[in-house]
């Protein structure tokens, strides 16, 4: 494994590796002195067209903790807000010997260019509406600590699927991992190519909660959007928002996913965000250690 561009060119074996490899690196995070030597002199460049708070510290706090070098590059107010162009930037990269590149860019393919002009290794950080393969595996990661398994989990991602990135990534991945997922959503909230999924759809939110093991809550990204995909912020909670009613439809022992940030009140009721069984801060902190395994695994730690 050279980068980390899509979850869909993982095998079962590879996510395997990864997640397991995120468990072992887990358990630095406990010590008193959280850093490791292992890409000590290797430098990790953060490539952010887009606003990204936790992404952005997560990666370069996993980075930090290998003991790596780590360039944040910003797009905004840098050469590129003058117009420079993606290739021009990636070749000032490889010219100062970048070992990993992390992108975000609201083009989705733009981490699968970027892989082709630079020697380093790339880790897509989210590309458009298109991926965000390190958030799938640190979801499927906090799945696999809270319920012990994956294989034969049912897993109800909810929401903005059509401009979600962390959507399509998961379904990949978790079917890759043996799960069953349902996409339940408005149908304008759909994307096109939905019927060549690897996944069921519904629109019926109560119908699928009392059959989830996991109900992974989506933000709708109003950034993406130019038209009125539903009536009102108020049908669409009432709707497919997650209140404490439907919690109690869900069975005891599911849990409540959401990749952030949550918009309390819209998506997801604030008793729900701050309920035990809503793991919004475990999968922050298992991003750290999901992206110290990649890194890893990519820049040859043995």
């Amino acid at each position: 494994m050279r980068h980390l561009l899509s979850t869909g060119d993982l095998s079962r074996d590879e996510a395997t590796l990864v997640l397991d490899t995120a468990a072992e690196l887990a358990q630095v995070g406990d010590r008193s002195v959280k850093k490791l030597p292992t890409l000590r002199g290797r430098t990790v460049v953060n490539l952010f067209y887009e606003d990204s708070t936790r992404t952005r510290t997560s990666f370069e706090l996993a980075a930090k903790r290998l003991s790596a070098d780590v360039i944040n590059f910003s797009a905004k107010g840098s050469s590129v807000s003058k117009g420079e162009s993606l290739k021009d930037t990636a070749l000032t990269l490889q010219a100062m010997g970048a070992d990993a590149v992390v992108i975000r860019h609201s083009a989705s393919g733009a981490a699968h260019r970027l892989a082709t002009w630079v020697d380093g290794s790339v880790l897509n950080a989210g590309d458009g509406t298109h991926e965000h393969p390190t958030q799938a595996l640190l979801d499927a990661y906090t799945m696999r600590e809270r319920l012990g398994r994956l294989d034969g989990l049912r897993v109800a991602v909810v929401g903005d699927i059509l401009h979600s990135r962390v959507a399509r990534s998961n379904v990949l991945l978790l079917t890759t991992l043996g799960a069953h997922v349902t996409l339940v959503a408005p149908p304008t909230l759909l994307p096109v190519s939905v019927d060549t999924w690897t996944c069921e759809v519904s629109y019926d939110l109560d119908d699928v909660l009392p059959k989830s093991d996991v109900v992974m809550m989506l933000r709708v990204q109003a950034e993406r959007m130019r038209d009125s995909f539903f009536p009102s912020v108020r049908e669409y909670s009432r709707n497919y928002g997650l209140d404490g009613a439907r919690l109690a439809r869900m069975p005891e022992h599911a849990i409540v996913m959401h990749p952030g940030p949550m918009v309390r009140g819209m998506e997801i009721a604030a008793e729900v965000a701050d309920s035990p069984r809503c793991t919004v801060t475990a999968q922050v902190a298992n991003g750290v250690s999901l992206r110290m395994a990649v890194l890893y695994l990519l820049l040859g730690g043995s």
